[in-house]
């Protein structure tokens, strides 16, 4: 099962950081994400979602590949790679992999302008040792959502939360 964590920024630098900080943390194999967004709102009102694979270029190169090869096939290598690529591209931009899109536009039309939030969906993690490794934005954010058990999500709380060092 998966667990989402939803951790908001006052700006969109220190969440890039979180977000890099979460893949490399990924290599060490302390967790094992399924997919990790910053999301931006920005002064002027728009939501951005800044997400790692784009599905839409991936779609068409793979599509573009398959093309090409079924296209040998009838002698029309370079048409057959044209309508994959536009097959692939066309298939990518509307299936949503990992965290729901519009789930993430909504919660980021919620944000204050200027603000940003990292969105981590998470298979597998190990609690224990992420806090340990994230004291480098200690006090700097704020737990927005979270499903993972009560005593994890008071741990990590407890190392970003800004209210709880007030507390």
């Amino acid at each position: 099962m998966s667990d989402l964590v939803v951790v908001a920024f006052d700006d969109a630098a220190t969440a890039f950081e979180m977000r890099a900080e979460l893949v490399k943390l990924q290599k060490e194999y302390l967790l094992e994400m399924e997919d990790v967004v910053v999301v931006t709102r920005s002064a002027d009102d728009k939501v951005q979602l800044h997400q790692v694979a784009n599905l839409t270029a991936m779609g068409a190169l793979g599509g573009g590949f398959w093309g090409a090869m079924i296209g040998l096939l009838f002698l029309n290598p370079l048409l057959g790679a044209a309508v994959g690529a536009g097959a692939g591209a066309l298939s990518a931009t509307y299936t949503d992999i990992g965290i729901n899109d519009g789930f993430m536009r909504d919660l980021g039309q919620t944000l204050t302008p200027g603000t940003a939030a990292v969105f981590l969906l998470v298979r597998n993690i190990r609690p224990d040792r992420l806090v340990e490794r994230l004291g480098a934005f200690h006090a700097k954010g704020r737990v927005l959502q979270t499903s993972l058990t009560k005593s994890d999500e008071a741990s990590l709380r407890a190392v970003l939360d800004r209210t709880e060092t007030a507390a």
